[in-house]
């Protein structure tokens, strides 16, 4: 494996530095000051002038610290931004880019580590690591032995085992879901996998069915005429004027002005035309998928338009 660490130019803003610093200090009275700083993580044959051209500039190396802390993309996993950094770097030309990451160096002032409680505040556990040790680095590249699925003993422990399996592997399931899920294995006579839980727990979550958003809700023991959803339908019922288009595929458009266009004709001559520009607004709810990865969602909707 070939490991090259290029520090990015971004670090974290005064602001966010000071607020995580105060967190950080209850559990670490002694810890002075910090500097959050972005770095690339590439495994790959390509020189630095290469990757650099690709990432953009930066600094050569991290500065010194009292103590290092590196949060990465949990290990074992593929990052959403690294899939399209990768694909980028292929078709710059980079063949021997194998794959790129992206991670944040967290550089102490006055201690030189952090009980294992403040991690809590540097990283979602859920899509990231903390390393300590700059050797340990490699690890977000290495490729595991794929294991055998794990059984949940639904048979035997019923919804006891499925809330323990809901628990420590985070599937979010409702408790409607478990007794579901409970009826169903009694029924096949079979135990439950962990891969068709987790199957399971993104189809029917509320970033895909809007269980929750577009149910109905209960107030003061009166079901509500209208859910979340038809509430916010109310407002365009009230005003459609200058809304082309609504609630379809998660976008809306409303009137734009006259613009001059530049685009060629039949016979492949640019000439300029006026029409009416529209303004696009898009809504996209869409992880990789919701459980695994809640923050980066937005790429999803990026990458689709």
């Amino acid at each position: 494996m070939s490991l090259h660490i290029l520090p990015s130019a971004t670090v974290l803003s005064d602001f966010r530095v000071a607020r995580l610093l105060e967190r950080l200090q209850t559990h670490a009275p002694g810890l002075q000051g910090l500097v959050v700083q972005d770095f690339f993580l590439v495994d790959g044959e390509a020189s630095e002038a290469e990757l650099r051209r690709l990432l953009g500039e930066g600094p050569e190396r991290l500065p010194t610290a009292d103590g290092t802390l590196y949060v990465v993309p949990r290990v074992g996993t593929l990052s959403p931004w690294s899939s399209k950094a990768t694909d980028i770097a292929k078709v710059c030309g980079l063949s021997g880019v194998k794959r790129v990451e992206l991670g944040r160096a967290v550089l102490l002032s006055g201690v030189a580590s952090l009980p294992v409680a403040a991690l809590a505040e540097l990283h979602d556990p859920m899509m990231e690591s903390v390393l300590s040790e700059a050797g340990q680095l490699a690890s977000v590249f290495a490729v595991g032995t794929p294991r055998p699925l794990r059984t949940v003993d639904v048979l035997g422990g019923g919804v006891a085992a499925l809330e323990a399996a809901n628990k420590d592997w985070g599937l979010a399931l409702s408790a409607e879901e478990i007794a579901y899920l409970v009826d169903y294995a009694s029924k096949a006579g079979k135990n439950l996998t962990d891969a068709e839980l987790m199957m399971f727990a993104q189809v029917n979550s509320e970033h895909c069915r809007h269980k929750i958003f577009n149910a109905e809700f209960t107030v003061d023991g009166e079901t509500a005429p209208l859910s979340l959803f038809q509430m916010i339908k109310e407002s365009y019922k009230a005003s459609p004027q200058g809304v082309l288009s609504a609630y379809s595929d998660n976008c809306a458009v409303v009137e734009g002005h006259q613009a001059m266009r530049f685009f060629p004709e039949a016979d492949h001559h640019y000439r300029e035309h006026a029409e009416p520009v529209h303004i696009l607004m898009k809504v996209e709810t869409h992880n990789h998928p919701t459980g695994i990865s809640p923050h980066p969602g937005a790429a999803t909707g990026a990458g689709g338009e």
